[in-house]
Order: C-alpha cells, then structure tokens, then sequence
C-alpha cells in the first residue's frame, strides 16, 4: 500500500475563528492545496487539471488510461517533468514506439469532458465502444465490502488535516488495500490510484474494487470501466447517468457503503451474502 503524502496535500494559512458570535485571535490552520497541473503527451499539451501537488506521474498515467490512450504500463515508455516549466507544474508523457494516439481528438474529448458535453445517450454509446464490457468481476463478501471505508478512512491523512480532500481507493478481492489516494479532485484520485496499479502492471483491474470517499457519478464510473474495474463502490449517493452506465455495461455500483449497510444499485450477483 502507497498512502498518500500529507506534506504536499496541505497548506497553513492564518483564519480567525467565529463561535457563539465572538470572534477568536487569528490561528493557523490547514487547507487542502490545489495547483495546476499540465499534462503533456509527446510535448503536446493534452488538458490542464486543478490538482492536489504529489504522485504527478500516476495522475498523468492514469488521465491516459481513463482516456483509453495506454492499456497497460508497456504502453508508456517514460514519464517526466516538462523542462520549459519553471513552475515545475508541466508533465510529460512519451509513450512506447507503436502506441498511436490522435492527439487533436484527445484534446477534444478532454475540452468536451469539461465542458459537461460528455452526457446522455451518445456519450455512454461512445465509451461502450471505446471500451471493453465488463468482465465477470470479483465476488466480494458482504462482511468485506462494509469492511472497506474504514480502511480506507484510516489514510485519509489529508483528510484529517483539513476537512477538504476526496480520496479514493482500490482493493483486491479480499479486501486487502492496494493503493489509496488523495485529491482535491474526484476525478483525480481516481485517475492517480489507476496510475498507480497501471504502472505497477495491474491493469486491467478486473478482480478489484474502487472506492471513493464521496458521490459516484458517471466519470468516476466510465474511468473504472477503462482500467477494467466492474466493482464500484462510494460512502455517498450514485448519479442517475452514473447508475445507468454501470447498469448498461454490466458493473455493480453500490453506494451509501458504510459500516453494516449499502445501497446496491447495479449488478447485485457479485456480492456474496
């Protein structure tokens, strides 16, 4: 397990302190960091994300992974910071010889993708065809799967400290936590621990869990389905188009998972109990 950095998660700032109407002497407190970050492929620039600084390389695997652009750690030769950046906030993705990608389409798709265009119909039609069906899937234990946020609640670190990072993270089928990440992004986190396990030769993913520490929507489950993830899983409420993908490409989707209940609102037969 690679739990995440706190060092870089967080910031001090000074904050004055209402209670009952009275105002205590500014004090320091924590909050979550959010920079940009640009990812390059080949030099290129593909997207500019808001993200919480560390773990760069997984959030940029990951992105091209979500994408559909690599399928597996073979497709990436090397990841590394872009050199005309002082800031230190550009990546660089160059990708092994025989990995094509369409590097005018991928920018808009990822313009589509924030810009909200990526809804209704023809957006899941898309995917389904960019993507493989999900495959049979893990079995996982009732007494398992409730087991899972508190697992993962223990390395919210960041957290913690400031109340404002989304965390997600990915399990084997018994429950074992393989990697959990912070971001204040969703979309992020989710992306960065994909990164991970993609560049530890996991993916596909298709014996594993994702959780996220809030709602499910229709991103988070698309990005499972592209790293082969048919288990997904959230503390908090489904969308409706999130519900409706897992429903059409055969992924369990439950929400509402705490310590003894869930809500199951897609693919049911892959819980056992």
């Amino acid at each position: 397990m690679r739990p995440d950095d706190a060092s870089s998660a967080t910031t001090s700032v000074d904050v004055v302190r209402w209670e009952s109407g009275t105002a205590a002497a500014a004090r320091p407190d924590a909050v979550a960091v959010e920079e940009p970050l640009e990812i390059r492929v080949e030099t290129h620039p593909v997207v500019v994300t808001m993200r919480t600084p560390g773990h760069d390389d997984e959030l940029a695997a990951g992105f091209l992974t979500t994408e559909g652009v690599v399928k597996g750690a073979a497709s990436i030769a090397a990841i590394r910071p872009y050199p005309r950046n002082e800031a230190g906030n550009a990546i660089d993705v160059f990708l092994a010889p025989g990995v094509a990608v369409d590097l005018k389409r991928l920018a808009r798709n990822v313009y589509a993708s924030s810009s909200c265009g990526i809804c209704g119909k023809a957006a899941i039609e898309t995917i389904r065809l960019a993507c493989a069906p999900a495959g049979i899937g893990p079995r996982i234990l009732v007494a398992t799967l409730e087991s899972l946020p508190g697992k993962l609640r223990a390395v919210q670190s960041g957290f913690d400290a400031t109340g404002g990072l989304h965390a997600a993270a990915i399990f084997a089928e018994n429950g074992d936590l393989l990697v959990a990440r912070e971001d204040v992004g969703r979309h992020n986190a989710v992306d960065k621990v994909i990164g991970r396990a993609l560049l530890d030769g996991l993916v596909p993913l298709d014996r594993h869990v994702l959780l996220v520490s809030g709602r499910v929507s229709f991103e988070i489950v698309q990005k499972a389905l592209a790293a082969g993830i048919t288990f997904v899983a959230g503390v908090s409420a489904p969308s409706s188009l999130g519900v409706r993908f897992a429903s059409e490409t055969g992924q369990t989707l439950v929400g509402f998972l705490r310590a003894n209940r869930f809500n199951v609102y897609a693919g049911p037969e892959r819980i056992v109990g």
